[in-house]
């Protein structure tokens, strides 16, 4: 006999009119939005397995592509971090280097280093968010999650010196960065790259009861456009940051992380390798880190000619995009995102079937989205 189960994500799924509320643990990114679960399941009653599952969404709608459409280029980038608010400095990035590439604006070298080493360093804080309700033991709190808890505060602190703000950093200019960062900063970002113990929180997090769940393959995310690092533990090999990279990374020779196997295990295995990719990535932008200016002049309005470009970055949870057309005023006439997010929650209707219900919460927590990038 089949079942029909809906079921909610996140702190406010309770008001969607679900059947159940699957809680994620602490500190999980969908714990500040909700999405509902439309599940088929069958089975017997102690055991049942899900058999379809529809991702339903909308319940978070953020407006964000329209209301960039009615703010100047400047505005826009105080508000283009909102909608993924783990990937704020990407974001802010994604849409600064639509407007450059348009105008045809040289960014200073020391701007484009200094882009790299922060979005290497947002990317960490993200992994080590998404990591840390993974390292818990049932309801417990363990060392792998001081660690990750230790390591994420570390980061976010030295995020927060550089640009002030401690979500929304709002530190991008187009043209380069809003200023250059403090004095002797560079070295309290090595030191809070070596807080993070990564062995730890990967032994904690990367378990075996993980292993052969909520299986993903390779050619139903290619399908889907699943990228970042759900997408690579199913074998697609697709890094920006080495397929189409800024001219830092350039020098940085990225090697991705990419398994095979596409399960809820090889997911946490790519997070904490890729928590490591990003501290090496880190520390070898610090030693080649320049001096010079990291920002041009501008004029007091800020015009895109009249066409349109697509921009693209690797952000912690994919490949984030804009696609701007201008009509050679000050504002945007189009400006449409692609986010990670909303592509990659699409996989939950491949990935669910088959897994037992009792499995649900260990999938989703080794599925990583944030709420607000997909009902951008």
């Amino acid at each position: 006999m089949s079942e029909h189960l809906t079921v909610g994500v996140g702190a406010g799924a309770r008001h969607l009119g679900v059947d159940r509320v699957v809680d994620l643990g602490p500190l999980h990114p969908s714990a500040h939005g909700a999405y509902r679960l439309r599940l088929t399941v069958r089975g017997s009653a102690d055991d049942p397995v899900i058999a379809e599952a529809e991702p339903l969404v909308g319940h978070l709608h953020r407006g964000a592509e329209k209301l960039f459409e009615v703010r100047d280029y400047r505005q826009v980038l105080t508000l283009a971090n909102r909608h993924d608010w783990l990937a704020a400095f990407c974001n802010e990035l994604a849409v600064a280097l639509a407007v450059e590439r348009m105008t045809g604006m040289d960014v200073p070298v020391r701007a484009q280093w200094l882009r790299a080493l922060l979005c290497e360093l947002n990317r960490l804080m993200a992994h080590l968010v998404f990591l840390a309700p993974l390292t818990r033991s049932g309801s417990e709190a363990t060392d792998g999650t001081a660690a990750a808890l230790r390591g994420r505060e570390a980061v976010q602190a030295v995020l927060e010196e550089a640009s002030g703000g401690r979500i929304h950093f709002m530190f991008n200019r187009i043209g380069g960065l809003r200023e250059d960062v403090p004095a002797g900063w560079t070295d309290r970002v090595a030191a809070a790259l070596s807080t993070v113990d990564v062995e730890l929180i990967g032994a904690c997090a990367a378990t075996e009861r993980l292993a052969g769940i909520g299986v993903l393959a390779r050619g139903s995310a290619l399908a889907l456009g699943v990228t970042g690092p759900i997408g690579r533990a199913s074998g697609v090999d697709l890094d920006l940051r080495r397929d189409d990279p800024l001219p830092a990374y350039r020098d940085l020779d990225v090697r991705p992380v990419v398994r095979t196997e596409g399960d809820a295990l090889a997911r946490v295995r790519c997070l904490v390798d890729e928590v490591r990719l990003s501290i090496d990535l880190a520390t070898r932008c610090l030693e080649r880190l320049p001096s010079g200016p990291v920002n041009v002049r501008l004029p007091k309005a800020v015009k895109a000619p009249e066409g349109s470009v697509y921009t693209w970055v690797e952000a912690p949870l994919g490949t984030s995009g804009v696609h701007l057309a201008s009509r050679g005023e000050k504002t945007p006439w189009r400006l449409k995102l692609r986010t990670p997010s909303f592509n990659n929650i699409q996989a939950l209707s491949a990935l669910l079937p088959g897994t037992r219900v009792a499995d649900l919460a260990a999938v989703l927590g080794s599925f990583a989205v944030v709420v607000g990038d997909i009902d951008k």
